[in-house]
C-alpha cells in the first residue's frame, strides 16, 4: 500500500498545510489505489478525477488567507450518492434517476468545499438509502474490505468501504436509522451521527424533521472529528443548523477527558446480540474503567421506541418520497414501496401517539444522563453476513417483520436526538470488526468524540485501517 493511502486525514491536512504534499499528489494517490481496490468491493461507482484537479488547481491559484478550524488545504473526500454535487452523476442509487446531474451542490458538499475539501467521486448507496445493505439497481453491490463476501452495511456502506480500503481519506454519510453507524461498525471505520443541525444540508421536503441526519466518517475519531469541523456552521437554509462550537471538535478528540461514569447494556433490553459482538463492546466499555471511569450496567427504557419510530419514520416518507410511488411505483424497490406505504395508512392519532412516545423517551433520556456521562452498547447486534443477503428476518430465534427492525439498536437512539457514534472496539473469533456505539447526552457531540478517541486508544486499534480488500476474513492472533 502506497504510503500516501496509508497517511491519515489528520497527517494528510498537516502535510497540505505545510506544503510537503500538493492536493494533485494525493488525487492521483486516490486514482491508483481506486483502480487497485474498485473491481474488488464496488464502493465509488461514481469519479469525477477532472473536476477535482481543477478545483486543485484553482485552491493553488486562490490560497486562503484565513484558514479556520476544519480547513482541509485540498484533501480528497467522497460524498455519498443521496448528496447532489454540481455536474456529478448523483443517482440516489434509483434507476429514477441513473442519468441525474445536478446544477447545483447541496449545503454540506459547499462548505467542505469552501473548507478546502476537494470531491473525488460519490460513494455508492442502496436506493434512496433505504437499507443497511448497500446494493442497488444502477451500480450493484457493494462489498466489505475485511471480507469480500460479507455486507459493508448500509446505507452509508459505499463510504465505510471506501474509507476501509484507502481509497480516500475522508466520506460523507448519512443516517436516519443507523446509516453512519451500521457501515462503520461493519468496515472497522468510524461513523458519527452528530445532533440535528449539526451539520446544515439543503431542505428537501421537510427541512424540520430531526430524524435525518448528516454527519462524517472516517478512519478514526480524530480524523471524523476534523470532518466534522469542515462541515459546521449555520446556513439560513437549514432551520434546525446550529453554529460552529467556540472549541474545535477535534481538541476533544485530540485531547480526550475521560468520562466520570458511564453506562453499559450489551442490547438495551430490546434483542439478543451475537456472542462475539457482545464481549468485544463489553471489555472495550470495562476498559473505561482503566481511564477512572465507573462502568456500570445500566440502560435507558427504550419501551415503545420501536413503534414510535416505525410510524415516524413511515411519515417522513411519505412526506419525502410519495410522488415517486404516484409516478414511478414499477421502478422502486419493495422496500422503498413498503416504506411509503407503511406511512401512508397511519392515522393522526397513531403520528400523534407516536410523537408523544418520542416525547416520553427524551424525558426518560435526560434523566438518565443525570446520571450517566455517557451510555454504551453494540451498534449491530450480529457481524457482517453474506452481502447476498438483502437483510436479516431473524436471529437467535427473535424474528423480524420487515428490514428496518434488525436495526433497533441504532433506531432507536435516533428517537432521542442525542448524538451518537461508532468506533472500532475488537474483531470477532473469524476476524471481522465489531463497533462499540457511544451515546452521548442532547448536544455533548464533543464528549462523544472524545470517548471514541479513548475507546481507540485502550483498544489501540485507531490504525487498523486501511487495508487491502480480501476474499475472506482472517481470524486474529
Amino acid at each position: 500500500m502506497e504510503d500516501l493511502v496509508a497517511l491519515s486525514a489528520r497527517d494528510a491536512v498537516d502535510r497540505l498545510a505545510a506544503g510537503d504534499l500538493s492536493p494533485l499528489e494525493l488525487i492521483d494517490a486516490a486514482e491508483r489505489r481506486i483502480a487497485q481496490t474498485e473491481p474488488l468491493i464496488n464502493a465509488m461507482p461514481t469519479l469525477c478525477f477532472d473536476r477535482a484537479r481543477a478545483r486543485a488547481r484553482d485552491l493553488a491559484a486562490n490560497p486562503p488567507t484565513d484558514s479556520g478550524p476544519g480547513y482541509l488545504h485540498g484533501l480528497p473526500v467522497a460524498i455519498k450518492d443521496l448528496v447532489d454535487v454540481a455536474g456529478v452523476r448523483t443517482t440516489y442509487g434509483s434507476p429514477i434517476f441513473a442519468d441525474h446531474v445536478p446544477e447545483t451542490s447541496d449545503i454540506l458538499v459547499e462548505n467542505l468545499e469552501q473548507n478546502g475539501g476537494i470531491v473525488i467521486g460519490k460513494a455508492n448507496t442502496p436506493e434512496f438509502g433505504a437499507g443497511a445493505n448497500t446494493f442497488n439497481e444502477v451500480f450493484g453491490t457493494t462489498s466489505n474490505p475485511w471480507d469480500t463476501t460479507t455486507t459493508c452495511g448500509g446505507s452509508s456502506g459505499g463510504s465505510a468501504a471506501a474509507l476501509a480500503a484507502g481509497q480516500v481519506w475522508l466520506a460523507s454519510g448519512s443516517d436516519l436509522g443507523g446509516s453512519l453507524r451500521i457501515p462503520a461498525s461493519f468496515c472497522g471505520v468510524v461513523g458519527f451521527r452528530p445532533s440535528p443541525g449539526r451539520v446544515a444540508h439543503s431542505p428537501g421536503s421537510n427541512p424540520f424533521d430531526s430524524l435525518p441526519i448528516q454527519g462524517p466518517m472516517g478512519r478514526n475519531a480524530a480524523d471524523t472529528a476534523l470532518m466534522l469541523d469542515a462541515m459546521t456552521g449555520m446556513s439560513r437554509w437549514d432551520p434546525l443548523s446550529l453554529p460552529a462550537p467556540a472549541r474545535p471538535f477535534l481538541e476533544a478528540a485530540i485531547e480526550p477527558r475521560p468520562p466520570a461514569r458511564v453506562a453499559f447494556s450489551p442490547d438495551l433490553g430490546l434483542v439478543p446480540v451475537h456472542a462475539d459482538v457482545r464481549a468485544a463492546c463489553e471489555a472495550a466499555a470495562r476498559r473505561f474503567a482503566d481511564c477512572g471511569a465507573a462502568v456500570e450496567a445500566d440502560c435507558i427504557d427504550f419501551g415503545g421506541a420501536r413503534d414510535a419510530f416505525q410510524a415516524l419514520r413511515g411519515a417522513s416518507f411519505v412526506t419525502g418520497r410519495q410522488y415517486l410511488l404516484d409516478q414511478y411505483r414499477d421502478q422502486l424497490k419493495p422496500d422503498v414501496i413498503w416504506n411509503i406505504e407503511s406511512g401512508l395508512v397511519l392515522s393522526a392519532a397513531d403520528i400523534g401517539a407516536a410523537t408523544r412516545a418520542r416525547a416520553d423517551l427524551f424525558r426518560r433520556t435526560v434523566a438518565f444522563f443525570e446520571t450517566y456521562d455517557l451510555l454504551f452498547c453494540p451498534t449491530v447486534l450480529t457481524p457482517p453476513f453474506n452481502h447476498e443477503i438483502r437483510y436479516l428476518t431473524e436471529f437467535d430465534g427473535t424474528k423480524f417483520d420487515n428490514y428496518v427492525d434488525w436495526l433497533i439498536l441504532t433506531f432507536v437512539i435516533t428517537l432521542t436526538s442525542c448524538p451518537t457514534i461508532s468506533v472500532p472496539c475488537g474483531f470477532t473469533r473469524d476476524g471481522l470488526p465489531v463497533g462499540l456505539q457511544i451515546m452521548g447526552p442532547p448536544r455533548a457531540d464533543a464528549e462523544v468524540l472524545a470517548a471514541a478517541a479513548l475507546v481507540e486508544q485502550t483498544s489501540g486499534l485507531a490504525n487498523a485501517v486501511p487495508i487491502d480488500p480480501r476474499p475472506h476474513a482472517i481470524p486474529p492472533d
